[in-house]
């Protein structure tokens, strides 16, 4: 089996504000070379989720992992990306398609960003 995993984010209009997500897809690349680690853009930027999504399933992936890149679970996790996911799942019927919660919610990423917050204020943190 061949699992990839998709870094779903929002998108801009700006192409600048992708760059953030091109530096996490490359940290978890040098961290892991078994699988690939695509980015994918809900809007604006390309690629779209299906056209990640058809390039995986092209190179060999039968399963695909989908992290939304948010820091919440707003409108978009709630209503929109689960019904993309079922279209997605009905295109591809041999490749197993998983929805993620928004990666803002893991407690990791959480402390993180409280971490850096502290930082960036100049306050002390235990």
């Amino acid at each position: 089996m061949t699992t990839a995993l998709i870094l779903f984010a929002h998108g801009a209009r700006d192409p600048e504000w992708a760059n953030p997500m091109r530096r996490v897809q490359a940290a978890i690349r040098q961290r892991l070379t078994t699988a690939p680690v695509e980015l994918a853009f809900l809007e604006f930027i390309k690629p779209s989720l299906e056209e990640s999504v058809a390039q995986l399933v092209a190179q060999g992936a039968d399963k695909i992992v989908v992290l939304p890149m948010f820091i919440a679970r707003g409108g978009h996790l709630k209503r929109e990306v689960p019904a993309m996911i079922e279209v997605l799942r009905s295109t591809h019927k041999n490749v197993e398609i998983s929805l993620e919660g928004a990666i803002g919610e893991h407690e990791s990423v959480v402390q993180a960003i409280a971490a850096a917050s502290l930082e960036v204020a100049g306050l002390p943190f235990a």
